[in-house]
C-alpha cells in the first residue's frame, strides 16, 4: 500500500496542506516512529514539547493536533484528533491475510460449513460440525473442535485452539497460542484422592472481543464461561471456569480471574492481579498491578494492593511502611533507656528497703504531735 498527501487527507476529513517543495510527490508507504521514521513513513506528535523532534525527524509527514507550531520544512498534516487520525491511516498498512483460500494440508471433518471467502491455513484441522461465517480465517496448525460456531470476520491465528462446543461471535481475534473451552480446574476429595469434576458447559465468547496470545479461556462445570462483547484480553491471561467477563473489560497480561468471578462492564483489570472465585468486580472499576482481589469491588471503585482495598489507604500504608528503617533507630535508643530507667528505679527501691519502716514511724509520731 502506498498513499500520497491527497489520500492521507482524504482519509483525516482535512485540508490538503501545500507541502514543501521538496516534498510536493510525498509517497507514504507505511508508518513509524518519530526517530526511527524515513522519508516514506508517516509519524504523529501530540504535544507542542514534541517540535524539536519532529524537526529531527526524517518523517516524510507528521501528524499534529491544530494547535501545533509551525515548524519549518516539516510536512505538518493538522487534525483535531492527531492519535486516533493516525492510526486511522495506519489500518490501511495492516497486511492482508497470510492464508488465501483452503489449503491443501487443513483437514475439514464431514457436516463443518464454512461460509464465502474463509480462508484455512496449512494443517489446520476443523472437526466435524463447525460453522464459521464469512470471511474469517484459520490460521495454520489451528484445531476447531466438534460443534464450534465461529462469526464472520474473526481470525484465529496460527495454532490457537478452539475445543467443542464453543462459541465465538463476530470480528473476533484469537491469538497464536491461546486455549478456549479447555476443562476448567475442578475436582473435589474423595477421600483417598483428588476425584476430576466433569466439565460439561461450555465458552461463549460474543462480538469484537480480542484476546491475545497464550490465554486460557476455561469451559463451564455446567452452564456456560461468557465475555462479553468487545472485551480486550492481553497475553498469558487465565480466566476460570463459569465466569463472566463484562462487556469492553480490559484484562492485562498475567492476570487470573478465578472460578464463578464476575468483572462488570467496562473494568480494568491490571497485569499480575489475582481475582478469587465467586468475586463480584463492579462496572468501571479498576484494579492496580499485582493485587489480590478476595472480595467484592464496588462499580467505579479504584483499588490496590494485596488484599486489595482503597489506593488511597493502600498508598498511604505504602509511604508508612517505608518511614519504618528510620523509626527503628529512636525506637531501639528509647527502649535502651527505658531498661535503664528500670534498673535504676530497682536499685532506688533496694536501697530504700530497709529503712521504709522507721521513716513511716516517725512521720505517723510528727502527726499525733502535732494533733
Amino acid at each position: 500500500m502506498v498513499l500520497n498527501l491527497a489520500q492521507i487527507c482524504s482519509l483525516l476529513q482535512v485540508p490538503t496542506p501545500e507541502p514543501h517543495a521538496t516534498r510536493a510527490s510525498l509517497q507514504v508507504s507505511g508508518v513509524n516512529t518519530l526517530e526511527l521514521a524515513g522519508e516514506t513513513d508517516l509519524c504523529f506528535a501530540e504535544r507542542a514539547d514534541q517540535s524539536s523532534a519532529v524537526q529531527a525527524s526524517r518523517a516524510g509527514a507528521v501528524i499534529v493536533p491544530e494547535d501545533f507550531p509551525v515548524l519549518g520544512e516539516s510536512l505538518l498534516i493538522r487534525t483535531s484528533q492527531a492519535r486516533r487520525g493516525f492510526f486511522r491511516v495506519a489500518e490501511s498498512f495492516l497486511p492482508s491475510s497470510e492464508v488465501p483460500g483452503i489449503h491443501p494440508s487443513a483437514v475439514i471433518g464431514p457436516g463443518a460449513v464454512l461460509g464465502e471467502d474463509v480462508a484455512v491455513g496449512p494443517c489446520a484441522v476443523i472437526a466435524g460440525g463447525v460453522r464459521i461465517g464469512d470471511r474469517s480465517t484459520i490460521g495454520a496448525g489451528c484445531y476447531l473442535g466438534p460443534g464450534v460456531s465461529l462469526g464472520s470476520d474473526c481470525v484465529i491465528e496460527a495454532s490457537a485452539t478452539v475445543h467443542r462446543d464453543s462459541v465465538i461471535g463476530e470480528r473476533c481475534i484469537i491469538r497464536s497460542g491461546s486455549v478456549i473451552g479447555g476443562d476448567g480446574f475442578g475436582f473435589a476429595w474423595d477421600g483417598s484422592g483428588h476425584r476430576k469434576v466433569p466439565q460439561l458447559g461450555r465458552v461463549v465468547i460474543e462480538n469484537d472481543v480480542d484476546i491475545g496470545c497464550n490465554c486460557c479461556v476455561d469451559r463451564a462445570t455446567l452452564g456456560e464461561t461468557r465475555i462479553r462483547s468487545g472485551a480486550k484480553i492481553d497475553n498469558l491471561v487465565q480466566i476460570a471456569h463459569n465466569t463472566d467477563i463484562g462487556a469492553h473489560v480490559i484484562l492485562i497480561s498475567q492476570a487470573g480471574v478465578a472460578g464463578s468471578s464476575c468483572v462488570g462492564t467496562g473494568a480494568v483489570i491490571s497485569g499480575q492481579v489475582a481475582i478469587s472465585d465467586h468475586v463480584k468486580v463492579g462496572a468501571g472499576a479498576r484494579i492496580g498491578g499485582q493485587s489480590g482481589v478476595t472480595k467484592d469491588v464496588e462499580p467505579g471503585a479504584a483499588v490496590f494492593g494485596t488484599p486489595a482495598r482503597p489506593v488511597k489507604d493502600t498508598l498511604r500504608e505504602v509511604a508508612a511502611l517505608a518511614q519504618l528503617p528510620g523509626l527503628l533507630k529512636p525506637i531501639k535508643r528509647q527502649a535502651r533507656e527505658l531498661d535503664g530507667l528500670r534498673e535504676r528505679v530497682a536499685a532506688l527501691e533496694q536501697d530504700d528497703g530497709p529503712s521504709l519502716e522507721p521513716r513511716r514511724a516517725v512521720s505517723a509520731a510528727t502527726a499525733t504531735r502535732d494533733e
